[in-house]
């Protein structure tokens, strides 16, 4: 019989984890009869009541299994690694809030039956504010359009990942990784279902505009060269008008001495143009160098504090349980 492993982070959602469980376990007696599952909750150092209660659900089911996180190690590392714990045929990745609706398991596990590696959901709508929804479709399109590899648009990683696919994580060893490029990048022949996401079951999302900005960096530095290409294009490009203005300034203050006053203006103008510029692009680059500086100290995906139900370390585990 073959095994299903349902990866679920988890951060601050005391008032969902127990109503997931219970609904994907429901889900697999109707809907997945013929197939074992593991429900793995890797939870990020929440603050609530949430490892109280995935101690609860795994001290009453052997199949649910807790990974709690010795500090909260970010949005991307800490689903990525619950990946790389799964133990199943395949795995899947889906929100604990309910906004990855748990009736697209059996689909995606129908497809993946067919043959396909990997089935990811996308998103066609939203219930979701329309406001943030639209500018998460232009941060997709942007991306898209600057990245020279593809990238899938309205996809938050919610999907099903065959265990030769699991294996490829294990082996990349990304310090930084970013799932949805590497779905796009590196992964098998793929199906796409689209879906509606509605909202939060209850909670609060930890999202703010540091942790979209933080993923749209990821993202640009992973996988655009644009920003590089932008700054010494542009910078190319005010270099030459620069000379050309001072060629012309010179020009005419040896031609009109007395009559042609430059001024001040036109000077501080320039200085503020040339250095907001000059900042600006000193920061896109800043971004690539955090990036490749992530890279190169290697510092473990997560550090484990404690896990539940796991009997035998994972293929590929220390027994620090660093990743």
């Amino acid at each position: 019989m073959k095994t299903i492993s349902i990866v679920v982070p988890c951060y601050n959602e005391e008032e969902n984890v127990e109503a997931l469980a219970d609904a994907l376990r429901e889900m697999f007696g109707t809907s997945l009869p013929s197939y074992e599952y593991e429900i793995i909750f890797i939870d990020n150092d929440s603050k609530d009541k949430t490892r109280e209660i995935i101690r609860r659900l795994a001290a009453e089911d052997r199949n649910i299994k807790g990974i709690f996180n010795a500090k909260n190690f970010g949005q991307f590392n800490s689903p990525y690694y619950g990946l790389l714990q799964s133990g199943g045929d395949c795995a899947v990745l889906i929100a604990a809030d309910f906004q990855d609706p748990v009736e697209m398991i059996p689909k995606y596990v129908k497809e993946w039956e067919n043959g396909y590696k990997i089935v990811i959901g996308i998103k066609k709508s939203s219930k979701e504010n329309p406001v943030m929804y639209w500018l998460r479709g232009c941060y997709y399109k942007m991306i898209r359009a600057l990245s020279d590899v593809e990238q899938i648009e309205q996809f938050t990683g919610f999907g099903l990942y065959d265990r030769k696919f699991i294996q490829v994580l294990r082996e990349l060893d990304d310090p930084t990784p970013f799932l949805r490029g590497i779905v796009a990048e590196l992964g098998f022949r793929r199906k796409e279902i689209p879906y509606e996401q509605p909202r939060r079951r209850a909670g609060k999302t930890s999202n703010n505009f540091y942790r979209l900005y933080d993923a749209a960096m990821l993202s640009v530095t992973s996988y655009t060269k644009a920003g590089l290409r932008l700054a010494t294009i542009f910078g190319g490009f005010c270099c030459c008008v620069s000379i050309t203005v001072a060629l012309v300034y010179l020009v005419m203050k040896l031609m009109y001495w007395d009559r042609f006053a430059a001024g001040m203006a036109p000077l501080l103008i320039g200085m503020c143009f040339l250095g907001s510029v000059q900042i600006f692009f000193i920061g896109i680059v800043g971004e690539y160098i955090l990036a490749i500086n992530a890279r190169v100290m290697k510092r473990p995906l997560v550090i484990e504090e404690e896990r539940v139900n796991f009997d035998r370390e994972p293929a590929g585990q220390g027994d620090d349980h660093e990743a």
